[in-house]
């Protein structure tokens, strides 16, 4: 069982014991055909020589005939002779106790006799019977004989197919190895590709699969280097503050002062929560690219009136007006319905952030050709055209003092639009005044 577990696990010996396999079935196989092909042309050429012979008998009988035979030394003639007469009296045998039927049938015919099987020809001619019979035994032997003789040469010749085999794998097989070698002796943090140079078709799709993997392994330690240096870099100013804050609090010399403190230090709280909820998320959407999870179909206006859902408690307590001003029958695209989610909450949230109270945040989904762009338009004071590229970068904020924020929304709404092969532009909004966020994907196909 282990042995056979060995050859089923090595590909090279596979190869090697399936190709001795095929040799030896190829062998067999003409051999096969060698034995069967012989041994019907022996059957043509004896049977013809078996007539001939029955019809030079017509003429007479050999000298010194007689119904005793030839003697017991002829006995293992490959050929028997008898000849009848009409009243079924043996005039002619030339082997003893040939046992064969009195009573021929002319012409061609198999007989079992004295434990073997006769060819046996039998003619009528003047009054006699002539039989003439051949032991099927002689015709077998020879086209054995000529069947090994064929296969004589290929078993001579296998051990060196063998070695011809065994160097063709082994030097085809070469590349793999090197492969794994490459990959055996490489440390736990190189992800870098795999050489493709050299290997047979068959394996390459192997290694660039590999080499994909090995690129999203990269991508996400990639991530995970980045949110923690970022987290590090980000999280040390709000701990900061709220330290600040409860010393604050701890020193407040009266309830006014006390309730001040308190006031600043929930503002500080929720500054770090959103934060840390900011930077959780963007953690767990780099995950998910690195992950590389499955695109499906989402319909935009869908994932509009969740993301809308999602923001209207935080925009009716500012009285601002939210919702859809246009939606486009069809606007479906590939991607992630969550991460969509995600990116039209953060624009939601961004444009609801900076809009004045009794503001307007609409939501427009337009189809064009090859195309769906989703865009978000806001009349709060818009965003300076040189800041305009700079806020798409993590941890980058506004000039703008009312709505400080945690620089990472639209880093997100970066991130994911990038995931799903789309772009972003911010520009100033014709309709309302203020910024306008477009989206723009590209069907498939387009």
């Amino acid at each position: 069982m282990n042995g056979w577990r060995w050859v089923t696990g090595s590909l090279r010996a596979r190869l090697l014991w399936f190709l001795l396999a095929a040799i030896v079935l190829a062998a067999g196989a003409q051999a096969l055909v060698a034995y069967r092909t012989v041994l019907s042309e022996a059957d043509d050429i004896f049977d013809y020589h078996m007539q001939q012979m029955a019809m030079s008998l017509r003429s007479g009988l050999p000298p010194s005939a007689a119904v005793g035979g030839i003697g017991s030394g002829e006995q293992n003639f490959d050929f028997v002779v008898q000849v009848w007469t009409a009243d079924g009296v043996r005039v002619f045998e030339s082997a003893e106790q040939a046992a064969l039927p009195q009573l021929a049938v002319l012409g061609f015919a198999d007989v079992h006799a004295r434990g073997t099987t006769y060819r046996v020809f039998s003619m009528q001619t003047r009054g006699l019977v002539i039989q003439v019979a051949q032991d099927m035994a002689a015709r077998r032997s020879m086209a054995g004989t000529l069947a090994l003789r064929t296969i004589a040469p290929v078993a001579l010749m296998a051990p060196l197919l063998m070695l011809v085999v065994w160097w063709v794998v082994s030097r085809s097989l070469a590349p793999v190895a090197r492969v794994r070698k490459q990959v055996a002796s490489r440390q736990a943090d190189d992800l870098s590709a795999v050489s493709e140079e050299g290997l047979p078709e068959e394996v390459r799709p192997l290694v660039q699969e590999l080499n994909l993997l090995f690129d999203r392994v990269r991508h996400a330690f990639d991530a995970q280097k980045h949110f923690v240096a970022d987290a590090a870099h980000e999280l040390r100013s709000p701990l900061a503050a709220l330290k600040l804050q409860v010393q604050g609090l701890q020193r407040a010399p009266d309830e006014a002062a006390r309730e001040l403190a308190v006031s600043r230090l929930v503002a500080g709280i929720d500054r770090a929560t959103r934060l840390v909820e900011q930077m959780l998320a963007l953690a767990r959407h780099e995950a998910s690219m690195a992950a590389g999870a499955r695109p499906e179909a989402v319909d935009l206006a869908e994932v509009a009136r969740l993301a809308i859902s999602d923001a209207v408690a935080a925009a009716q307590a500012r009285r601002i007006d939210i919702g859809i001003a246009h939606a486009d029958a069809d606007a479906v695209v590939s991607g992630q319905p969550e991460a969509l989610r995600m990116l039209l909450r953060n624009l939601l949230d961004n444009a609801v952030k900076y809009t004045s109270e009794d503001g307007r945040v609409d939501i427009a989904i337009a189809r064009r050709d090859g195309t769906v762009e989703l865009s978000v338009d806001d009349n709060g004071p818009g965003l300076p055209e040189a800041e305009r590229a700079r806020v798409l970068d993590r941890f980058y904020r506004s000039g703008e003092p009312q709505a400080p924020g945690s620089g990472l929304g639209l880093a997100i709404v970066k991130s994911i639009a990038d995931l799903h092969g789309a772009t972003v532009a911010l520009d100033a909004s014709p309709s309302l005044g203020g910024l306008r966020v477009r989206v723009v994907f590209r069907l498939s196909g387009a």
